[in-house]
């Protein structure tokens, strides 16, 4: 009579680490897009503070500053965050250069955050439009759209219509 052995083969732990192995690989690439979204995100919160001098001017003006220091703004490369290595007003587009500790997928990448205006009517409040994105209607977008982050990190309502 043969004796009661306990326990795995070399060939069946091998078999289980491979196929932990192909799902780890499976799931590494969502958990890098949330990842990647997440800081997208939090930069755009960050940027908040800069919104509310645009807007104003524009409430008060009906003209969006024109940089920095027309919004009364630091430099550029002096709004910093975790992920954000710049923050850039032009023509009252915000564009928001990544950097620092952010994920490798947005370092040197740019999002910008246009205002949607109704430009008869500037008592309207401005809405932000992220990236690719279209304003509601009857706004428009003022400043240039200089989103070059891959379309499928970018938050749903950063995405604009789908391209063909």
């Amino acid at each position: 009579m043969m004796p009661f052995r306990r326990g795995f083969t070399l060939i069946e732990v091998m078999v289980v680490l491979a196929v932990i192995a192909i799902l780890a690989l499976m799931a590494m690439p969502s958990m890098q897009g949330r990842l990647v979204r997440e800081q997208i995100v939090e930069a755009a919160r960050f940027a908040d503070f800069a919104k509310a001098p645009v807007a104003q001017a524009w409430r008060t003006t009906a003209t969006l500053p024109a940089d920095n220091a027309a919004a009364g703004l630091p430099e550029p490369h002096r709004i910093v965050s975790n992920h954000v290595a710049s923050l850039t007003v032009e023509d009252g587009a915000l564009h928001i250069v990544f950097g620092h500790q952010a994920n490798g997928a947005l370092r040197g990448k740019t999002l910008s955050l246009r205002p949607g205006v109704v430009e008869d009517s500037p008592v309207v409040p401005v809405a932000w439009v992220c990236g690719h994105a279209a304003p509601p209607e009857p706004m428009v977008a003022r400043g240039a759209d200089r989103t070059d982050i891959e379309r499928r990190f970018l938050p749903r309502n950063c995405q604009g219509p789908a391209t063909p």
